[in-house]
C-alpha cells in the first residue's frame, strides 16, 4: 500500500506547479480552521476590503487616487454601518423581543386548539399524542428561552471585545485597501516560485467571486425591502424582523427560503388565523421569493458558474458546519474555487505527455 501512496504521489505532484498548489491550499484551510476565533477581525477585515475593492476601482477611473478613493468608500460603508446599526438593528431587537414576550400566549392559543382536535376528529387523532407533542414543545421553548438568557449575559461580556473589533477592522480595511499593491507584494516573497497554477486558479476565481458578492448583497437588499414593504402594508406583527430574517435566508439557497416561511406563516396564522387576510399575504410573499428565484437569481447572477442543486447544498452543509455564518455565504464561491481546482489540475494522461516530451 505504501508503495502504491508513493507511486500516486508521483504521478500526481510531480509537477512543482501542484505541489505548490497543495500546499497553499492546505496551509491556508489549516489557518482559517485552527486559527479562525482568534484571526477572525483579520479575516472579517480581509473579506470586507475584497468586498469593497470594486467600488474603490470604479472611483480610481475618475482619476481619483487610491488614497483618495479608500476614504471616500471607507466613509460610505461606515455611514451605512452606523445607519442599520442606529436605524435598523433597534427596531428589530425591539419587534425580536416581543416576539419573545408573546410566545407564551400564542402557544396557550396553539395548545387551546390541539386540545379540541380529538374531539373534532376522535378516530384519527390519539389525546395522548396531543399531550405528549405539547409537552415536548413546552419543554423545547423552555430549553430554548434557557439558552437564549445566557447567551444573552455571554454577549453582554463580550461588549468590550466587539468594540475593539469595531475600531481594529475598519483601521485594517483602510490599509488593506490603501496599501493593496504593496501588501501584496510583500506577500509574494513568502511565496513559491512554481505559482502558475496557483495564479491560473486566481484569475479564473477572482471574477466569479466578486461577481457573487456583489449580487448576494444586491439580492438581501432586495428581497429584504420588498418584503418588509409586503408585511408593513398589510399590517403584518414583526414586520422588520421578518424581513431581515427573509432578506437573510437567500444565503442559503434552497433551503433558506422554505425554512423562514415557517415563521413568516406562523405569525400571520396567529395573527389573522385561517382568513382571507392569511391568503392574501402569503400570495403577496410567494410572488417576492418567485421574483427572486425567476428574474433577481438570473439577473445577478448570470456570470456565475452552474452548480449542480445538489453540490450547492453539500457546500452550504459543509463550509457552514466549519465556518458558521462566512462558511454559509461563501459556500458556492469555495464550491466553485474547488471546481476551478479540479479543473486546472492536470489528468494522468496530461502528466504522462508531459513525462514524454521531459
Amino acid at each position: 500500500m505504501l508503495r502504491q501512496l508513493t507511486v500516486w504521489y508521483k504521478n500526481r505532484f510531480a509537477d512543482p506547479n501542484l505541489s505548490a498548489l497543495f500546499l497553499l491550499l492546505t496551509g491556508a484551510f489549516a489557518t482559517v480552521y485552527f486559527f479562525g476565533s482568534i484571526l477572525a477581525p483579520l479575516f472579517v477585515a480581509l473579506i470586507l476590503a475584497y468586498m469593497l475593492e470594486w467600488p474603490v476601482n470604479y472611483l480610481t477611473r475618475f482619476k481619483l487616487n487610491r488614497t483618495l478613493s479608500t476614504f471616500v468608500v471607507m466613509l460610505l460603508f461606515i455611514s451605512l454601518a452606523v445607519f442599520a446599526f442606529l436605524g435598523i438593528l433597534p427596531t428589530v431587537f425591539k419587534q425580536g423581543a416581543a416576539l419573545i414576550r408573546d410566545l407564551p400566549s400564542m402557544f396557550n392559543e396553539a395548545q387551546i386548539y390541539l386540545a379540541t382536535l380529538p374531539a373534532q376528529y376522535p378516530d384519527t387523532i390519539d389525546p395522548t399524542t396531543i399531550t405528549l407533542l405539547v409537552e415536548n414543545i413546552r419543554a423545547y421553548i423552555l430549553d430554548s428561552g434557557g439558552f437564549l438568557l445566557s447567551h444573552s449575559f455571554s454577549s453582554l461580556l463580550n461588549i468590550a471585545a466587539l468594540i475593539v473589533y469595531a475600531i481594529l477592522v475598519p483601521l485594517m480595511m483602510v490599509f488593506m485597501l490603501k496599501d493593496k499593491q504593496q501588501l501584496t507584494n510583500s506577500i509574494k516573497q513568502f511565496l513559491p516560485s512554481n505559482i502558475k497554477l496557483v495564479e491560473q486558479v486566481w484569475v479564473e476565481m477572482n471574477g466569479q467571486i466578486m461577481n457573487y458578492i456583489r449580487g448576494k448583497v444586491i439580492e438581501i437588499l432586495i428581497v429584504g425591502v420588498a418584503t418588509y414593504f409586503v408585511f408593513f402594508f398589510m399590517d403584518l406583527r414583526y414586520s422588520a424582523l421578518l424581513a431581515v430574517l427573509v432578506g437573510l435566508s437567500v444565503l442559503i439557497p434552497y433551503i433558506g427560503a422554505a425554512a423562514v416561511t415557517a415563521p413568516v406563516a406562523v405569525v400571520a396564522l396567529f395573527q389573522w388565523g385561517l382568513s382571507a387576510d392569511f391568503v392574501y399575504l402569503m400570495i403577496a410573499y410567494g410572488i417576492v421569493q418567485a421574483i427572486d428565484g425567476n428574474l433577481i437569481v438570473p439577473l445577478l447572477f448570470s456570470e456565475a458558474v452552474n452548480l449542480h442543486p445538489v453540490v450547492i447544498i453539500i457546500a452550504v452543509l459543509v463550509f457552514g458546519g466549519l465556518w458558521g455564518f462566512w462558511g454559509v455565504f461563501f459556500a458556492i464561491p469555495l464550491a466553485t474555487l474547488v471546481k476551478a481546482v479540479l479543473n486546472a489540475w492536470p489528468s494522468r494522461e496530461l502528466l504522462a505527455q508531459a513525462e514524454q516530451q521531459e
